[in-house]
């Protein structure tokens, strides 16, 4: 990273959050490279995992539908019912995209490019992992967003994922596109304004602060959280955010017909791990993911694009 960059991140995010999510990084490639096998239960880098799921689905003979399926992205439309949401924020929308991992394969990246070419929408929102791997280069990562950037309609936000490196946020904020770190914006609309707040990513680096993230937010109002991961849950709704958007699950990728998910990878209810959920006073939505992780492919779960309608909630 350029000491340019380094020095406008530490003063925006702080000197212990810059030296503790390079150092992580730092830690966790070392580990990765130096360490085979070490990450037994981590199957983004346990890479024998990856021949293996892809020999079981050519034996089932599903490996080519899978893959069909990885590329055949669904437009999700939810609306959302918001308690105080401003009036002229009545039909707000929302693109929600998520776990885009745009290196895995360009097949995907050029579908969800297409897939967002033509929608309508206010505000674009993404909430994280951008690289196939959780380490290593990312330059086409970025050479991807460049593309998918000249689709997209601003503004655009972020947030960093598990995939993702701090060393992508000059760059992505070069094209345009506002990396939340425990930070937040005010979205003005009519006369009126609500809070976009974003954190780091609170699943493997756990770098995340939301009480940094809402301490610019008016107790009295309206606020969205982006999240890579649901596992904030807790925190997030006690915090008193209204909305959080977030993804990371995939959806569980490969389920079991019914959507039904084998596993989610994260510490949250499953029925927090795909769509629409509530957990006290905070609504809550899980992307599944336009992309794929560890193969590409996807079985009762497709790739989804996703724009929120936002509501009044009806008193």
């Amino acid at each position: 990273m350029h000491p340019t960059d380094i020095k406008a991140l530490t003063a925006r995010i702080g000197r212990a959050h810059l030296r503790q999510r390079l150092g992580l990084e730092g830690d966790h490639e070392v580990f990765v490279i130096n360490r085979p096998g070490a990450h037994f239960f981590y199957p983004e880098n346990w890479y024998s995992v990856h021949g293996f799921i892809r020999n079981c689905l050519r034996v089932a003979g599903l490996y080519q539908r899978a893959q069909h399926n990885a590329c055949n992205l669904h437009v999700r439309h939810h609306r959302l019912e918001i308690p105080r949401l401003p009036t002229s924020f009545a039909g707000f929308r929302i693109l929600h995209l998520s776990d885009l991992h745009l290196d895995m394969d360009p097949r995907n990246a050029q579908a969800i490019c297409a897939g967002v070419r033509d929608l309508d929408y206010d505000l674009c929102v993404l909430t994280g992992d951008y690289r196939a791997k959780t380490f290593g280069p990312f330059e086409a990562v970025i050479a991807a967003m460049r593309s998918l950037r000249l689709n997209l309609k601003d503004p655009v936000y972020a947030v960093l994922g598990n995939h993702d490196t701090l060393r992508v946020v000059p760059h992505f904020e070069a094209l345009g596109i506002r990396v939340l770190l425990n930070e937040s914006d005010r979205i003005e609309r009519g006369g009126h304004g609500i809070y976009l707040a974003g954190i780091d990513d609170a699943h493997y680096y756990q770098v995340h602060n939301i009480a940094k993230a809402a301490a610019d937010i008016p107790e009295d109002a309206v606020s969205i959280l982006l999240s890579h991961t649901p596992e904030v849950y807790r925190h997030a709704a006690h915090a008193g955010f209204d909305l959080c958007l977030c993804g990371h699950t995939h959806g569980g990728q490969i389920c079991l017909p019914g959507g039904i998910p084998l596993t989610w990878d994260a510490r949250c209810p499953r029925r927090m791990a795909a769509g629409a959920w509530r957990y006290q006073d905070m609504i809550g939505y899980t992307s599944v993911g336009a992309g794929t992780s560890v193969v590409n492919a996807r079985l009762n779960c497709p790739p989804e694009i996703t724009v929120h309608e936002l509501q009044p909630a009806a008193t």
